[in-house]
């Protein structure tokens, strides 16, 4: 979306610094951006106290993939057989004879 703001210039330069930023642009973005993480942290914060946390499954704790086969992912396996596609010929075609003439 195309919007024109008057911005204050030593704050974007500023901003533009501080972040790394090579146009106003990615600034502005990524300024947005913050709010809108700031709004969700702001949720979460608000569930402070409300939530309870059970860690009474001490495997799952302290198991880790080499400790613990079990717990760790696993691709399944296919069912299925792939068939191999049939080989192409890697015989190099014979050279074909030319007559020359003799021109005069």
């Amino acid at each position: 979306m195309r919007t024109n703001i008057e911005i204050d210039d030593d704050l974007m330069a500023a901003a533009m610094a501080a972040g790394g930023f090579k146009t106003k642009k990615e600034a502005v973005e990524e300024g947005l951006r913050l709010v809108r993480r700031r709004q969700v942290y702001n949720g979460l914060l608000a569930l402070r106290g409300k939530l309870q946390w059970d860690d009474s499954d001490a495997a799952w704790a302290h198991a880790s993939a080499e400790e613990s086969p079990a717990m760790a992912v696993q691709e399944p396996q296919a069912t299925y057989a792939v068939k191999a596609k049939a080989a192409r010929s890697t015989k190099t075609p014979k050279p074909v004879a030319v007559k020359r003439s003799k021109v005069k």
